[in-house]
């Protein structure tokens, strides 16, 4: 009998899709601990994946919530200096769970709208005391140290932007149909889907790191964007699932279509527009342009949330620059659903694009092993932030630039050549 995923309730493709996040995004071992982030509209997903990940040996499963109308009571009421503060103690402790072997799963959903209406200068310097609170834990994820997974919930205010226009319940249901078709949920094996999917992104891994370009040239047929990004010395390619630092693979992302790499902060040069809007900490960015010189953001603009993305670039003195770059075909399954997300986890695998701030330390030959200083000389560049956004399409051409100035087609209207 062929297998229908259609054709299961809403309760078991809900429970199908947590038992992915625990063994493909996770692969949690007996044992382990486990540290969730989420969102109390996720509360009923969340106690399908702690029911799944005790079932398969956790030693302790704690979630710690968020709360949009608790975020918005800060913003309303609290006083000045609520939003230069953060709870270090508890970055702390987190860090310390993580020192610890804990692993960590992080459920993406929240409204991308939140915080649009709210004081742009109190939302930079929120995110900006908590980038910094979080810093010692984050370094734990960039470094790859422990397994970790980021993977969706829906939510109503998600949905309904989403999609508009249709009752809520309505929506929310297309949104989870989404998710599970993105995330690989639908097949009658997801484990042995993801393997093979993995297999095929590692293919494409091993080529780049056999060619190993001095940079890449993203230019689109409409001439909006021509822009060269150098490659740090001794970059690494990756994509797919790995192998983290204590041993156990995993998915870091659900869903994924990339493969990215570390760019060298000082070479970077051109003008690039964004493909696709920006939801960064409850504001929608739209139609950014960035202007790069020297690695630089020298010039950026925005028909919507402008003030946001300077402040953004202007968290401290990495975030003019780039700590990723990444390549997706245009036929991915995301963009093929025609959907547009909101969502960072979602969209950025629907197109090709780089990501402002932090670079990732595995994406260097022995990175993981490097103090700052010897990652900074190699190329890598250091922020408290790492946020990603769009800039591929099916108008968009890739070339790879080798280090004697030839350069040979890498995609072609989006796809790979």
């Amino acid at each position: 009998m062929t297998f229908d995923f259609a054709a299961l309730s809403f309760a078991e493709k809900l429970d199908r899709f947590a038992r992915l996040a625990v063994h493909v995004g996770l692969n949690l071992q007996p044992g382990q601990e486990l540290l969730i982030t989420a969102s109390t509209e996720m509360i009923p997903f969340v106690r399908l994946i702690t029911e799944h990940a005790y079932k398969a040996g956790a030693l302790l499963v704690t979630t710690t919530y968020g709360d949009d109308q608790a975020i918005l009571s800060r913003y309303k009421y609290a006083n000045d200096a609520s939003f230069d503060y953060a709870p270090v103690w508890m970055a702390e402790g987190i860090a310390t769970a993580f020192r610890s072997g804990a692993a960590r799963l992080a459920l993406s959903g929240a409204d991308p709208t939140l915080l649009s209406a709210q004081d742009p200068a109190k939302v930079s310097r929120a995110n900006i005391a908590g980038s910094k609170a979080n810093k010692p834990a984050m370094e734990m994820i960039t470094r790859h140290a422990i397994n970790w997974s980021i993977c969706a919930a829906a939510t109503s205010a998600w949905s309904r932007l989403v999609f508009p226009g249709i009752p809520e319940e309505e929506a929310m249901l297309k949104l989870w149909d989404a998710i599970f078709y993105a995330s690989r949920a639908t097949s009658e094996d997801p484990v042995a889907a993801w393997k093979a999917h993995s297999a095929n992104i590692h293919q494409r891994v091993a080529y780049l790191n056999e060619k190993r370009y001095h940079s890449l040239r993203f230019h689109s047929a409409d001439g909006k964007t021509d822009l060269t990004v150098g490659l740090a010395d001794d970059h690494l390619w990756a994509g797919g699932g790995g192998e983290s630092g204590n041993g156990v693979f995993c998915n870091a992302n659900i869903p994924t279509e990339e493969c990215f790499t570390t760019p060298h902060k000082d070479r970077i040069d051109g003008v690039v527009h964004a493909s696709k809007p920006l939801s960064h900490q409850g504001t929608l960015i739209e139609n950014i342009m960035c202007r790069f010189e020297k690695g630089r953001i020298v010039e950026a603009t925005a028909s919507a949330g402008e003030d946001a993305l300077n402040r953004l670039i202007s968290t401290d003195e990495g975030a003019r620059s780039l700590g990723e770059v990444a390549l997706v075909p245009h036929s991915s399954p995301i963009a093929q659903s025609g959907i547009l997300f909101y969502n960072t986890l979602f969209d950025e695998n629907a197109a090709s694009h780089i990501a402002l701030g932090q670079a990732y330390a595995t994406c260097l030959i022995e990175g993981e092993h490097m103090d700052e200083t010897t990652l900074a000389a190699k190329g890598a560049n250091h922020s408290l932030i790492h946020v990603d956004w769009m800039i591929g399409s099916a108008q968009m051409d890739v070339d790879g630039i080798a280090h004697d100035g030839t350069s040979e087609p890498l995609m072609r209207q989006g796809e790979w050549v």
